[in-house]
C-alpha cells in the first residue's frame, strides 16, 4: 500500500487555494490535510497536522509565506512556495528561508502534482524554469550574501570528495536515489553524506546547497 503524501495549502486568493485543493484531491497518492487563508492559520495547520510538504503563496496576510518557511524551517515539512513570479526581496527570503522550490499559480495541474510528488521524495530542487531563473538571479544579485557562512568549505578541504561529489549531482536536480545509481552506492549512505554536508555549508535545505554550489563556483548554472 502506497504512502500518501500529505498536503497543507496556503493561499489568500479563494479560487486559488479551493482550485489546489480540489485538484491534489483528486490525485493518486496525495492527501490534503489542511486549507489555510493566511500564513498565521497555514502555520498552526503545519504544526498541528504534520504534512510532509507546505504549499504556500508567498504573499498572505497576517504572516507571509516566507515567515512561515523560516518558522518551520527545522520541521519535518518540505515548503513549496506558489507565486506570480516577481524577482523581489520575497522570493530571495524564501530561498534563504529554506524553500524546497517555486512554482507559478497558473502552472498547469500535473505540473503541481508532479513537483510535491517531486519535493515529498526529497528532490529538492524541482527541474524547472522557474526554479533555474531564481537561483540565475539570486546568485547574480547576492554575489556578496551567500547563503553559507562557510565560504572556505572547497578550498578548506572542509567538504570530501565525496561531499563535492553528491553535491554536483544535487546540483543536476537529482534525487537521493539518481545520486546513489550515479556513485554506486546506497541512498541510505547519500542521506548521510546530506545530514553531514548542509550543516557545514550552513544550508537549510538542498535548494541551499545548490545555491552554495553556484555562489562558490563549484558548478556553473546552465545558460
Amino acid at each position: 500500500m502506497t504512502t500518501e503524501i500529505r498536503v497543507v495549502i496556503a493561499d489568500d486568493q479563494p479560487l486559488v487555494r479551493k482550485g489546489l485543493a480540489a485538484l491534489l484531491a483528486a490525485e493518486d497518492g496525495i492527501e490534503v490535510v489542511g486549507v489555510a487563508e493566511d500564513g498565521a492559520e497555514a502555520l498552526r495547520l503545519i504544526r498541528e497536522r504534520r504534512p510532509d510538504v507546505a504549499c504556500l503563496d508567498i504573499r498572505m496576510p497576517r504572516m507571509n509565506g516566507v515567515d512561515v518557511a523560516r518558522a518551520v524551517r527545522h520541521d519535518q515539512v518540505e515548503v513549496l512556495m506558489l507565486t506570480t513570479f516577481d524577482l523581489d526581496e520575497y522570493i530571495f527570503g524564501a530561498l534563504a528561508a529554506g524553500a524546497a522550490g517555486f512554482l507559478l499559480k497558473d502552472s498547469d495541474p500535473d505540473v503541481i502534482a508532479h513537483a510535491i510528488r517531486q519535493v515529498a521524495l526529497g528532490r529538492g530542487m524541482i527541474d524547472q524554469e522557474l526554479t533555474r531563473r531564481v537561483l540565475r538571479a539570486f546568485v547574480a544579485l547576492r554575489p556578496a550574501r551567500p547563503v553559507t557562512v562557510r565560504q572556505d568549505a572547497v578550498a578548506g578541504g572542509i567538504l570530501t570528495p565525496r561531499e563535492l561529489d553528491i553535491l554536483r549531482l544535487l546540483a543536476q536536480g537529482m534525487s537521493n536515489s539518481d545520486i546513489a545509481s550515479e556513485l554506486c552506492i546506497e541512498p541510505s549512505t547519500v542521506k548521510s553524506h546530506l545530514a553531514r554536508m548542509l550543516p557545514k555549508l550552513g544550508a537549510a535545505s538542498r535548494l541551499q546547497a545548490v545555491v552554495w554550489a553556484y555562489q562558490n563556483r563549484v558548478v556553473a548554472l546552465p545558460e
